[in-house]
């Protein structure tokens, strides 16, 4: 066997072996020992000193937090703000996302509350969920609930849907197969 391909295989199996290595936390691992000088006598010319058990790092204590006295409510996710999306006008297009259940997304404002009035027949036979992306207070989100009695409002930033589906405004409803105002 050549040199090269000596050095190469060691090179490939130090490789495999090293992450072994450094994931043991235990310890160090030897896969080889051939043979050589021990390394001691020079950290003992070194003279370092083992910290004592007193002056050790203490580590610092960390408290979980209280869970609090009382159930969470639907007003401690508010106000919900979507820095990703403003009121305006939609361009409709087409999507292929089979399985995604109708949903649609509004805020506390007046495009908003025009587009629910006139599409709350048509988002209560797909079945559709809302996500009300900008609200502010209880009050808010109850007079939006107010004007669509039937269909589930909830509040829930919209940016990660906005970046994941190129919107950039609201109201706006997405089915499997497209975007729509």
């Amino acid at each position: 066997m050549s040199r090269a391909r000596c050095v190469a295989i060691g090179s490939a199996c130090l490789g495999t072996f090293a992450p072994v290595a450094l994931a043991a936390d235990a310890g160090l691992i030897v896969v080889h020992d051939g043979g050589g000088a021990s390394a001691l006598p020079y950290y003992r010319e070194l003279n370092l000193k083992t910290p004592e058990p007193s002056q050790a790092a203490t580590r610092p204590t960390l408290e979980a937090p209280r869970p609090p006295n009382r159930r969470y409510s639907e007003g401690d996710l508010l106000p919900v703000r979507s820095a990703r999306l403003t009121p305006g006008t939609i361009t409709p297009r087409a999507i292929h996302a089979p399985g995604l259940k109708p949903i649609f997304l509004i805020g506390d404002d007046s495009r908003s509350r025009a587009w629910l009035r006139a599409n709350t027949e048509k988002l209560h036979a797909l079945r559709a969920v809302g996500f009300v992306v900008q609200v502010e207070s209880e009050d808010a989100l109850q007079s939006l609930r107010h004007l669509a009695p039937d269909l589930t409002l909830v509040p829930a930033s919209g940016d990660d849907l906005a970046q994941r589906l190129g919107l950039k405004h609201y109201p706006v409803l997405v089915t499997a197969t497209g975007i729509e105002p």
